[in-house]
């Protein structure tokens, strides 16, 4: 589990190898993470929007921003919070993930939430020692 606050916005993530979505003979590994943002502050907030940084075991980057979280911008009242499950497929078996959110208050203000970087890796049982 990995976590950062920013500006009483608390995100977690929670990522978990998928074997049964990879492949590691054709080189395609991938990776559940769980993400769960709460709301600690006082003042409303709506997540807009995401940038992630994925680099794989080999320093190869991808960069991903879009719309929201898995098709969806929610609005957190303080106190609230959103959870959602989604993936990544790497051609390595190990990488790291890391982003920001971009969210805005009432008021209008935006800023961006950090979320924590994250190690992808396989769980032990499952390396093979050469």
């Amino acid at each position: 589990m990995y976590r950062a606050t920013t500006r009483g916005v608390q995100v977690t993530v929670t990522p978990r190898f998928a074997p049964e979505r990879s492949d590691p003979d054709r080189s395609q590994y991938f990776w559940a993470y769980t993400v769960e943002i709460v709301n600690l502050g006082a003042e409303t907030v709506q997540l807009k929007s995401r940038h992630w940084l994925i680099t794989d075991a080999l320093g190869r980057v991808q960069e991903v921003r879009g719309a929201g979280v898995v098709g969806e911008q929610p609005i957190l009242p303080p106190g609230a919070h959103f959870e959602y499950t989604s993936g990544v497929p790497l051609p390595t078996s190990t990488g790291i993930m890391e982003g920001s959110y971009s969210l805005v208050t009432e008021g209008g203000e935006i800023f961006s939430a950090e979320v924590p970087a994250f190690s992808l890796d396989l769980p032990d049982a499952t390396r093979t020692l050469n």
